[in-house]
C-alpha cells in the first residue's frame, strides 16, 4: 500500500524502529503539550482561497538568503541520523540536493561535515551549532563550514541545558553523555590529536557572543529558537540575517506556544529586516501555505525527515516525503490562487473562533 500523507510515514517509521530510537525521535519534554500544540495550533488557522484565477502555472520555487529553492520547504537540523539509516546524514543530504531544496546540518551529525559536503557537492548547506564552552572548538567549526562550503551558520538559541525528557530517562538513554562522546573535530585532527571527551553545551552563552561570532565569519548567522518579539528586536539590533521561529519540536522548554502561533509576534517584531523561517508542526501542504501566508520565508521539517529516512533505501525515503509536502503544497497553492510564492499573504488566513 503506497504511503499518501506524512502521517503514513510516521506509522511505517513507528512500526520498523526500535522503541528507544522511536521514542527518541518522537518525545518532546515533561508532558509534551508543545510537542503537540505544534501540530494542533495549525488547524485553528482556516484558509481563505480566491477562485476565477489562473493557475494552469503554478511555481513553488524561492530563494532563502539570496539562495534559489525548488520550494519553501526545507530540512531541519537533527542529530544522529545514522540511529535511523546506515548512510544517515549522507543520505539526507543526498535527497536535499536531488529536491533542490536547503539542508541544515548539526553539529551532532553522525556523519562528518566532509562526507556530507563529499556525496551531495551541489546541494545547498547551512550548518547548525550548538556552541559549546570551548571557544576555540566552536571557532573551528564555524571556520570548517564556511571553507568547505556552507551558506549559513544556524545558532540554536534555546538549549542552554537538555530539556527534560522523559522517554529518553524511561529507557536509560543518557543523551548528554551521548552529546560529549560526539567527535566534533576535523577527519584530520583525529588522525593527529588524541581525543579527549567534548565540552558540554555553553550555558553562558549570550548576545555578545553572537557578536563574537560575527568577527570570525562571513556566513550570515541564523538564530533558531526565537519566540518572542523582545529576542527579535535583540536579533535585529545585533546585526542577525535570520530567525527560525522555533521551540525545538516541543522538545526543550514545554508549555511554551505553538511555533505557529509566535510567528507572527515575530515577525511583526522584526519589520521586513531579515527573513524569518519556521519550523515545528508542519504535517501538510496547507500547514505551509499557512506559515508563509502569517510571514514565514520557508519552513523546515525536522521528524519527518527521520520518518522518510526510515523508509525504502534512506534517500530515496527521504524524497518521497519531501515531493509529497511539495506537490501538496503545489495544490494548496493552487486551490487559493496564487501562482507565485510571492503571492501568498495574511488576506488567505483566518483564526478560528472553536
Amino acid at each position: 500500500m503506497p504511503l499518501v500523507c506524512l502521517t503514513d510515514f510516521q506509522a511505517y517509521a513507528q512500526e520498523h524502529l526500535s522503541k528507544s530510537t522511536w521514542d527518541f525521535i518522537e518525545g518532546g519534554s515533561d508532558e509534551c503539550f508543545t510537542r503537540d500544540d505544534n501540530i494542533a495550533a495549525f488547524k485553528k488557522i482556516r484558509l481563505r482561497p480566491r477562485y476565477l484565477r489562473d493557475v494552469r502555472e503554478v511555481d513553488t520555487r524561492t530563494t532563502i538568503q539570496g539562495e534559489e529553492i525548488m520550494a519553501p520547504i526545507c530540512i531541519a537540523p537533527t542529530g544522529f541520523h545514522c540511529l535511523v539509516w546506515p548512510d544517515g546524514e549522507m543520505s539526507t543530504a543526498r535527497a536535499a540536493q536531488a529536491t533542490g531544496i536547503c539542508y541544515i546540518v548539526s553539529t551532532y551529525a553522525s556523519c562528518s561535515l566532509e562526507d556530507i559536503v563529499a556525496t551531495a557537492p551541489r546541494g545547498l548547506k547551512w550548518f547548525q551549532l550548538y556552541p559549546t564552552s570551548d571557544r576555540q572548538l566552536n571557532k573551528q567549526l564555524v571556520q570548517r563550514a564556511e571553507a568547505l562550503g556552507f551558506k549559513a551558520l544556524v545558532i540554536t538559541v534555546d538549549t542552554p541545558k537538555m530539556g527534560n525528557r522523559r522517554c529518553d530517562f524511561r529507557n536509560q538513554l543518557d543523551l548528554q553523555r551521548n552529546l560529549l562522546l560526539k567527535d566534533l573535530r576535523s577527519p584530520k585532527e583525529r588522525h593527529t590529536t588524541p581525543y579527549f571527551q567534548m565540552s558540554p553545551i555553553d550555558s553562558s552563552f549570550c548576545w555578545n557572543d553572537i557578536t563574537w561570532l560575527q568577527s570570525l565569519t562571513r556566513l550570515p548567522i541564523i538564530l533558531k529558537g526565537i519566540l518572542t518579539k523582545e529576542d527579535a528586536e535583540l536579533a535585529v539590533k545585533h546585526n542577525v540575517r535570520g530567525i527560525i521561529v522555533s521551540n525545538h519540536g516541543g522538545r526543550q522548554l514545554d508549555d511554551v506556544p505553538a511555533s505557529i502561533d509566535a510567528l507572527t509576534e515575530v515577525v511583526a517584531a522584526v519589520k521586513g529586516k531579515m527573513e524569518v523561517y519556521l519550523d515545528g508542526g508542519i504535517r501538510t501542504g496547507n500547514d505551509v501555505l499557512k506559515a508563509l501566508a502569517l510571514g514565514a520565508k520557508c519552513v523546515f521539517l525536522g521528524r519527518p525527515i527521520l520518518w522518510g529516512l526510515a523508509y525504502k533505501q534512506g534517500e530515496h525515503g527521504v524524497e518521497e516525503v519531501l515531493n509529497l509536502i511539495k506537490n501538496e503544497f503545489h495544490t494548496s497553492m493552487s486551490l487559493t490562487g496564487c501562482r507565485l510564492v510571492t503571492e501568498i499573504n495574511q488576506d488567505l488566513v483566518q483564526f478560528s473562533r472553536l
